[in-house]
């Protein structure tokens, strides 16, 4: 099954120690020159004497006032502010230098299980069509590196999408094929009547000679396998874990080549394990005995659409088939991430701007 992890690392991470480093150590020749410059104004001061000083009488209680103490604190409150937010910039921008990335490593190994979905989409399907692909699209949800094709019949079959583990496109053909198959086809609502007969085209062939030839569909869904003739699948040649989801309501109208015994009979031959489900709405006594009975002798199993159990079920049976999985070796993806640390160091710069500017008023 596909596998992958996700990490995120800094790719020069030595970088932050460097920016902080040079950083501090501006700081403190900073301080250092600043003290010594105030040891030698001081000096200065006592080399010129009294006579030179110019001194305020009784200025001594300023110091002493509670609004001169108010503004000092105010004062050394927005100085440990403007520190703090410069910090916290270079910090930010540090990280950014330092180059965060996001790495993925992905285990491609698939497991070797084949699925292909096979709907009727006869008139007499129509009914029930959509509750069956919503039924598809949730098994597709379920699987994890399997291969999955659809095909849909009437009087002839088309290949919807071959053998694929693209999921995204299957869940998007699965959505074109909910749109398509709606009821409103056969009142001749020109839109419906128009989607239905564009995904439908190349299933409703010849329909001169009857429709929904469940025996044919079945076998032509029996043999989208690979090599089909020698029982593998793949350019490996691995033995592949084979099922057919079958979808009908069993309602024969013409003459197929091949009965839904003989096709039943072909997937056994090409080791294809069987999956029914069988149109809830329909009325055919006759037509579900001989379905059921089909698809149990084939060892397979037989569900109405409607069954609340179908979807686990039918996940736990394919689940539960062997499926060794293909080695392949990991893929890495690296990709430059910016993280939390671009807005870290924009509101560190903004705020200490905002300090300055509030200083300086």
């Amino acid at each position: 099954m596909n596998q992958s992890s996700v990490s995120h690392i800094l790719s020069w991470p030595w970088a932050i120690a460097v920016i902080l480093g040079c950083a501090l150590a501006a700081c403190l020749t900073v301080a250092v020159m600043s003290r010594r410059g105030s040891r030698r104004r001081a000096d200065t001061s006592a080399k010129l004497g009294a006579a030179d000083a110019i001194w305020v009488a009784n200025s001594s209680y300023v110091r002493d006032l509670p609004q001169f103490k108010r503004q000092l604190r105010k004062y050394r409150l927005f100085q440990a502010l403007g520190a703090l937010s410069l910090t916290v910039a270079l910090v930010g921008g540090s990280f950014l230098v330092a180059r965060p990335v996001t790495v993925t490593v992905s285990d491609p190994r698939m497991a070797n299980r084949d699925i292909v979905l096979c709907l009727d989409i006869s008139g007499s399907m129509l009914s029930y069509d959509r509750e069956l692909v919503n039924v598809f699209s949730t098994l597709v949800d379920s699987f994890v590196g399997e291969r999955i094709a659809l095909s849909i019949f009437n009087t002839t079959s088309r290949t919807v999408f071959p053998l694929t583990d693209d999921y995204g496109m299957v869940k998007e053909q699965l959505s074109e094929a909910y749109d398509a198959l709606h009821p409103r086809a056969l009142t001749g609502n020109p839109q419906a009547l128009a989607k239905y007969e564009y995904f439908t085209a190349g299933a409703n062939a010849n329909l001169g000679v009857g429709s929904s030839l469940i025996g044919d569909g079945l076998a032509s869904c029996a043999l989208q396998f690979e090599t089909a003739d020698t029982g593998l699948s793949g350019s490996t040649g691995e033995p592949r874990s084979r099922s057919i989801i079958f979808a009908t309501d069993n309602d024969l109208e013409g003459e197929p080549v091949y009965s839904l015994k003989d096709a039943a009979d072909l997937a056994s031959e090409l080791d294809i394990s069987l999956i029914g489900i069988y149109g809830s709405g329909s009325t055919d006594l006759a037509g579900e005995e001989e379905f059921d009975q089909v698809f149990t002798e084939a060892g397979g199993m037989y569900f109405y659409s409607n069954d609340p159990i179908m979807i686990d079920s039918i996940v736990t049976d394919i689940q539960s088939r062997q499926a060794v999985e293909h080695d392949a070796a990991p893929v890495i993806t690296r990709t430059n991430t910016v993280g939390p640390w671009l807005i870290v160091m924009i509101a560190g710069f903004a705020g200490f701007l905002a300090v300055a500017w509030r200083l300086g008023e």
